[in-house]
């Protein structure tokens, strides 16, 4: 699963990175959490677009939003089968902008935390979908947001049998262009990304806590 990362990137440099439009402010996080709202990049009119989605998607027909804390996720396995993530899989795709993610590895002594960044430290995207939930009062509507994930590149299966789908940069257009739903064209793009790429590091227990925020969480644990 993709429970936690950060986005500590100035905006100028993701915008290098990942060519969006994005007219609000930004700042550093290390530890964003579910329920909270992310930077995610969507199509509108044919430009990429940034705007703040909170992650826990919330499917246009359900009764509550609490379903969102259960929905932080979705496998690409069943992606086009659960009725929770088929239609926005469909037409309903985005971008979440990120420089490094967390996972935790069991051991006897208890979860140990370890970051995933790039080897060159540039920010990145992984897939993601994302619904616009009418609440039932009239009220402003609700945009929320899910992480795709998949089956663990060889840095990673030692920490965990998964990790969130990263696409490549070649990828973006295709995965948000609305126009193209053919599911197996889409599923092709959610695979393991390229372990030669990515380095992982371990981190402070800090991290543990989603109320804890700070440099000192994406800090190597053995550090001076």
């Amino acid at each position: 699963m993709c429970g936690r990362y950060s986005l500590i990137s100035e905006l100028a440099f993701l915008q290098a990175e990942i060519d969006f439009e994005f007219y609000e402010e930004i700042s550093p996080r290390y530890n964003i959490s579910p329920g909270q709202d992310i930077l995610a990049v969507g199509y509108n009119n044919g430009r990429r677009v940034g705007s703040y989605l909170r992650w826990g998607l919330v499917p246009f027909w359900a009764k509550d939003e609490k379903v969102g804390f259960k929905l932080i996720n979705a496998r690409m396995e069943s992606i086009d089968e659960k009725p929770s993530f088929r239609q926005a899989f469909q037409s309903r795709r985005c971008l979440i902008v990120s420089d490094g993610y967390y996972e935790w590895k069991k051991t006897e002594g208890g979860k140990r935390p370890f970051r995933f960044v790039m080897k060159d430290r540039k920010p990145f995207a992984f897939a993601g979908l994302y619904e616009v939930w009418k609440k039932g009062d009239g009220t402003q509507p609700l945009a929320t947001c899910t992480i795709i994930t998949t089956n663990a590149n060889d840095i990673t299966k030692d920490i965990h049998d998964r990790m969130p789908v990263i696409l490549k940069k070649e990828d973006y257009n295709q995965w948000l262009n609305p126009k193209i739903d053919d599911y197996k064209q889409l599923k092709q793009l959610l695979v393991p990304y390229d372990t030669e790429a990515m380095i992982k590091y371990e981190v402070s227990t800090l991290v543990n806590s989603s109320k804890k925020d700070g440099e000192i969480l994406t800090a190597p644990l053995n550090s001076k």
